[in-house]
């Protein structure tokens, strides 16, 4: 409980010196998957952004199900100044889902499962004013995936015969947009 209250104590001293912006991705809030984000500054050119994105949606399609939630803490280097300009970021982040893979979209399978990313990003930021800025990404790397893979028509089981979870890793682009972010101090 101690180390907690220290850990908590110190994330708001920083907080207090340090600019911080929340953020909104404008293209994921387009299809109704909500992208939020805090990133902060934790030294001369390096931030730190934590991202929490969550997809609601039962299906698509009527039958495939899309729920997903993924937390990313990522470090970011920036080469000219904070918030503006070009920058380089690596993560760490994990998931939940229950999705249809992308190579299954053309069958009746999906999966429920959980995962890690290991990765990148790249991106510009630019200042529009005081307290408002876009930040323009991309983001990639390896996703490790632990599911159980069911069929979606109503066929009972599963459709493969692992004994706990099946595991898949891919190298993937999964994640991208346009963050619009507000200046909190």
């Amino acid at each position: 409980m101690k180390k907690l209250f220290a850990l908590i104590v110190l994330f708001f001293s920083i907080q207090s010196h340090s600019q911080t912006y929340i953020k909104v991705n404008a293209l994921t809030a387009l299809v109704s998957i909500p992208d939020v984000a805090v990133e902060t500054s934790i030294g001369d050119k390096l931030t730190l952004n934590v991202d929490l994105m969550a997809s609601f949606w039962e299906s698509f399609d009527g039958k495939s199900p899309m729920k997903f939630v993924t937390f990313t803490p990522e470090i970011r280097y920036h080469f000219n100044e904070k918030f503006n300009g070009l920058y380089f970021g690596g993560h760490i982040g994990g998931d939940v889902y229950k999705i249809q893979k992308w190579n299954y979209w053309d069958t009746n399978k999906y999966e429920d499962g959980f995962g890690y990313r290991l990765g990148a990003t790249l991106g510009y930021q630019k200042k529009l004013n005081e307290k408002f800025m876009l930040d323009f990404f991309v983001s990639g790397g390896w996703h490790q995936g632990f599911y159980k893979g069911f069929y979606n028509d109503g066929t009972p089981g599963r459709y493969e015969k692992a004994h706990d979870y099946n595991k898949s890793g891919e190298w993937l682009p999964y994640g991208g947009g346009v963050m619009i972010s507000y200046k909190l101090n």
